[in-house]
């Protein structure tokens, strides 16, 4: 992901619009062609979607004679364009928005939009082709603007598919930019703080002086003198009075 890019594929809020890159975004591209497709669907259909024969006042679709084909058409061909001109907007604006829940809003509203309409134009080609291989009768019919409306709502599907798609994108997208700018930090084990000095340090026990004798003894007990001569204890005599 590029580093401008803060949540749901939109730059950083106060960036400033930038409107050649706008215009090179792959959701602009893809707008404006479905924006031109709707257009040519409704204005197809309402220039040349109704026909009268010459024996009948009352004008009639196209499309087999089915009025209700004719008013869906057109009627998902101006949402379609209307649709178009507020999401180009709201992708303009987009990245002028600074909270990640408004954008998110935005987001989703483009891809529920994208997803419905993309349905509704695979029902419109289905019906338009259907209905016109069962219409017998051609003859004062303008065969263009008939294959125009189902070549057409061929396009607006595959161009509002592409739409869903770069939605969904987004959408994830900012989901995870968000999950990891809120995510707790990872512990720095690295960190360049030094460690506290007050800390006291671990109890030693007390030492003791040795008592093991390690040199000569001080004291020496006098070597034992036997009498040399033991018949002197015979010569005592009682002293005289």
């Amino acid at each position: 992901m590029e580093s401008n890019s803060v949540a749901y594929g939109a730059s950083l809020a106060g960036a400033g619009f930038d409107l050649i890159k706008f215009i090179k975004q792959p959701q602009t591209i893809i707008r404006v062609l479905s924006w031109v497709f709707s257009i040519v669907v409704f204005a197809s259909i309402t220039a040349e979607g109704y026909v009268n024969a010459s024996t009948e006042v009352d004008v009639k679709c196209v499309f087999n004679g089915n009025d209700g084909v004719c008013r869906y058409g057109v009627g998902i061909g101006v949402i379609a364009f209307l649709a178009c001109i507020g999401f180009l907007l709201a992708d303009a604006l987009l990245p002028s928005m600074s909270s990640a829940e408004e954008r998110k809003y935005v987001v989703l509203a483009d891809l529920g939009f994208s997803g419905a309409w993309t349905f509704l134009w695979f029902v419109c080609f289905c019906l338009t082709a259907d209905q016109w291989t069962k219409t017998l009768d051609t003859s004062g019919i303008p065969t263009d603007g008939a294959h125009a409306v189902i070549a057409f709502s061929f396009f607006s599907l595959a161009s509002w598919g592409a739409l869903t798609y770069f939605a969904l994108v987004r959408f994830r997208q900012g989901v995870g930019d968000v999950s990891r700018r809120y995510a707790d930090p990872p512990t720095d084990v690295t960190s360049p703080y030094a460690p506290p000095t007050d800390i006291t340090p671990p109890y030693a026990p007390p030492t003791y002086p040795s008592f093991q004798n390690t040199g000569p003894d001080v004291y020496q007990q006098p070597p034992f003198i036997p009498n040399p001569n033991p018949s002197d204890q015979n010569r005592y005599q009682p002293p005289v009075y």
